[in-house]
């Protein structure tokens, strides 16, 4: 079959080598899926820098997200039949950038079926961590303000929508006109193009001063710290990734005189600590698929031959949404 591979670390476009090698075989409790589509996160550009907080011996395939079709059971397996269309997580070394990818079976979830492969693959990661985030961490109530960065990409752009579902007020910050028009379409009530508008100063004029309820940060960096000088008392700040390439200090005695919290999310951890909470939430997600209320926005959509240059493009932070490999 055809796989990227990583055989040296580096930039995307340079360590993304596309190499013919065997199919694999699914082992005890394992599913062999043939990858109908595969999302594009960052976290697949951190994985070829070897940054990622993982990190698998080289040579390896990227890709985190698939959505598959189940081609075969490795012994011990039940439940799932030949031909199932499903979502998985990958699992490294072996990602989803490839023709075939074998994954943990415990880990597989049914497609929703009022999505396209495509928009399946995506849905998993960037919206269980939407999930996670703010109902979980956050508690986030209908009526609420929450205030997201990088609202039109791919993490972003799966807040805006479960903010909307949840009954929140949302205001989105982006970077450029163009994006600021995907954010809207995505249903945020407030943008900001944050390269000639200052996000702090439009949080406190919506909410009358009061400031957001809930920040959701992928970015880190500036985003942080000015988020910290719009934040409502007893706002949360869930901590989501630094893709702005900055980790910030929190200033703890900030927090404790404005009375807000700082919340780290690892979606990860759910899925290896408690899979049954991570079940329950893809049920909801199907939920709200069916009914409309979100729908992952998949802006481009690649053969595997283009999977090197579509990473680097979430890289370089040139997308809107979340790519999708098609191979």
């Amino acid at each position: 079959m055809k796989a990227w591979r990583v055989h040296e670390n580096g930039e995307p476009r340079e360590a993304m080598r596309l190499d013919e090698i065997p199919t694999p075989e699914p082992g005890p409790g394992e599913v062999l899926l043939r990858v109908r589509a595969a999302g594009v996160n960052f976290a697949d550009a951190l994985l070829c820098r070897g940054q990622y907080q993982v990190r698998p011996p080289l040579p390896f395939t990227p890709g985190v997200e698939l959505c598959g079709e189940v081609a075969a059971l490795g012994p011990g397996v039940t439940g799932l039949g030949a031909g199932a269309r499903v979502i998985s997580t990958a699992a490294l070394p072996g990602g989803a950038f490839a023709e075939y990818a074998v994954v943990p079976a415990a880990g597989v979830l049914p497609a929703p079926d009022a999505l396209d492969d495509a928009e399946a693959a995506v849905l998993h990661i960037g919206y269980q961590t939407g999930w996670f985030g703010l109902h979980r961490r956050a508690a986030l109530q209908p009526g609420e303000t929450l205030l997201v960065h990088a609202a039109a990409g791919g993490v972003g752009s799966a807040a805006v929508q479960l903010g909307k579902a949840a009954g929140a007020t949302v205001i989105g910050v982006v970077g450029g006109a163009d994006k600021a028009k995907v954010a809207r379409d995505l249903g945020a009530d407030v943008v900001v193009d944050r390269r000639t508008e200052d996000f702090v100063a439009v949080v406190k004029e919506v909410t009358g001063g009061r400031g957001a309820d809930v920040v959701y940060d992928s970015v880190g960096g500036d985003a942080y710290a000015k988020s910290t000088k719009c934040i409502a008392f007893e706002g949360r700040i869930v901590v989501v990734g630094f893709a702005g390439g900055k980790v910030p200090a929190p200033g703890l005695n900030h927090a404790l005189v404005k009375n807000y919290g700082i919340l780290g999310l690892h979606w990860g951890l759910y899925a290896a600590r408690e899979p049954d909470a991570v079940r329950r939430a893809h049920d909801e997600l199907s939920r709200l698929a069916d009914a409309g209320a979100v729908r992952p926005l998949v802006a481009d959509r690649h053969p595997l031959a283009d999977a090197a240059s579509a990473v680097e493009r979430v890289a370089a932070g040139l997308t809107t949404g979340r790519p999708a490999i098609l191979p």
